[in-house]
């Protein structure tokens, strides 16, 4: 078989969505699974709703997951091409003007507005249509199977406004010839356009590529992808802290399936996996917290150098100038870290909300916060829980680690023995000054021995005082 060449041809009259993201996955990974290509093509036809800041931000989104393409192109540089085309049709008779007081209009693959439609002409317009053979066409789609549908009711179609103005299913026609354009991966709307460019490769003599209609993605209240669902931009996700090879492997989940119980893949897994045949019939939901969940999973595994330099980008820089901040203090805190977030941004969320600063300065508290809600509210006892605490992590073996599992192993048994809100309550609240944190051992590891003790001598005196 020759080289398998995929396109992604998105019309810039909109940002890089999710559902054009899915879709240039999937001709993504099947043409790095089998050595080929994907080519980038611009359907950029629409003059007055094609914009260059789409055009950008799709290009933007690409780049960000992974998936520039070496080969770009754009409609509106080749009309010369989609004369040369029109002119053989015309010439050979298989095409002829004719003069209309209305045109219709179809939409690109891209596209999310509706159609197709018409529209009425001020004046009479000299269009061009292709002579229909009128018969039924039957094709194969890797997806549906056999796909028999009759043309006799579309008649003599128009392919142009003019020589100088392809309609959208003429000029995807002329370029997937052009281009040597293999496979067709695209949405399921566009089934009911493919016996009307079946027509149209006939008569240019083009082959027939491979085609395949994905399922639609649809918003969790079950309605097509829009807008409505909220932030549908790639480059919204990537602003709130999504990993990009977590986008991926949720994307490739929306409609594909390899069958087992796993749900996280790398990028190389996916290629490696990937195939036409394993994409499903049905519709996909976009679930919001299903693609938190993945990208969670994704941070987790990520190396902790690679996980240290992303946290630092995310770090609010206010947090940075505080007293305690430090590169010893913010390694100790990376692995309570990733088990708290899903996103990146999830980061400034929590110090905004005073869920961080306490790591790195001293936090002030009042002294009723040292009480327990539920045991021994006598501030004496209490004051003698806590200087017990602090004589057994002073008196620790300096030759163990100041680990979390070394420090619960000495104080466990006391706290058992006066009761594990009355030793331990107090503790955590000296080492955050918050009513819910990590637990009192996973905070004295991350502050370290001296920073720990401290903290709770200065707890021992509020108590006293």
């Amino acid at each position: 078989m020759s080289s398998i060449i995929t396109r992604f041809p998105p019309s810039p009259t909109g940002p890089l969505h999710v559902g054009s993201a899915r879709t240039a996955l999937f001709n993504y990974l099947l043409a790095k699974k089998e050595n080929g290509k994907m080519i980038l093509r611009f359907e950029d036809t629409d003059k007055a709703r094609s914009k260059k800041e789409f055009e950008e931000d799709i290009f933007k989104g690409l780049e960000w997951l992974g998936m520039s393409c070496s080969e770009v192109y754009h409609q509106s540089e080749r009309p010369l091409v989609y004369r040369k085309f029109l002119e053989k049709l015309l010439e050979t008779g298989l095409a002829y003007y004719s003069e209309e007081s209305k045109v219709s209009e179809f939409k690109s693959e891209g596209d999310e507005t509706e159609g197709p439609g018409e529209v009425l002409l001020d004046a009479p317009l000299r269009v061009i249509r292709l002579k229909s053979p009128k018969k039924v066409i039957t094709f194969n789609d890797e997806v549906r199977g056999e796909i028999s549908i009759d043309t006799t009711e579309l008649g003599d179609f128009i392919i142009a406004r003019s020589i100088e103005e392809p309609l959208y299913h003429f000029a995807v026609v002329v370029d997937d010839f052009e281009m040597g354009v293999t496979h067709v991966i695209r949405g399921e709307d566009g089934i009911y356009n493919t016996p009307r460019q079946i027509l149209i490769q006939e008569a240019i003599g083009a082959s027939r590529p491979i085609y395949c209609h994905i399922p639609f993605v649809f918003g969790e209240d079950k309605t097509k992808l829009s807008k409505r669902h909220g932030a549908i931009s790639v480059n919204e996700y990537r602003a709130i802290g999504i990993l990009p090879d977590a986008f991926l492997n949720y994307l490739a989940l929306l409609g594909w399936n390899p069958g087992g119980d796993k749900e996280i893949f790398t990028r190389e897994e996916l290629i490696a996996e990937f195939s036409l045949a394993k994409i499903q019939k049905s519709g996909a939901i976009f679930d919001t917290e299903k693609l938190r969940w993945i990208n969670r999973e994704h941070l987790k595994r990520l190396p902790s150098d690679e996980f240290k330099k992303l946290t630092l980008l995310w770090f609010p820089k206010e947090a940075q100038t505080l007293p305690q901040w430090s590169d010893e203090r913010l390694m100790s805190f990376l692995p309570e870290l990733r088990e708290r977030i899903a996103v990146l941004s999830d980061i400034a969320n929590l110090f905004n909300a005073g869920e961080l600063s306490y790591i790195f300065d001293t936090p002030k508290f009042e002294t009723k916060l040292l009480i327990p809600k539920k045991g021994d509210s006598d501030k004496k006892n209490l004051s003698n829980y806590l200087e017990h605490t602090i004589t057994v992590l002073t008196t620790l073996d300096n030759a163990k680690p100041f680990s979390k599992e070394v420090i619960k192993e000495a104080i466990w048994d006391y706290s058992n023995e006066k009761g594990r809100g009355n030793v331990l309550w107090p503790m955590r609240v000296a080492l955050s000054g918050k009513e819910k944190s990590p637990d009192p051992f996973t905070l004295s590891e991350i502050l370290g021995r001296d920073e720990t003790i401290k903290r709770l001598q200065l707890a021992l005196s509020l108590l006293r005082n």
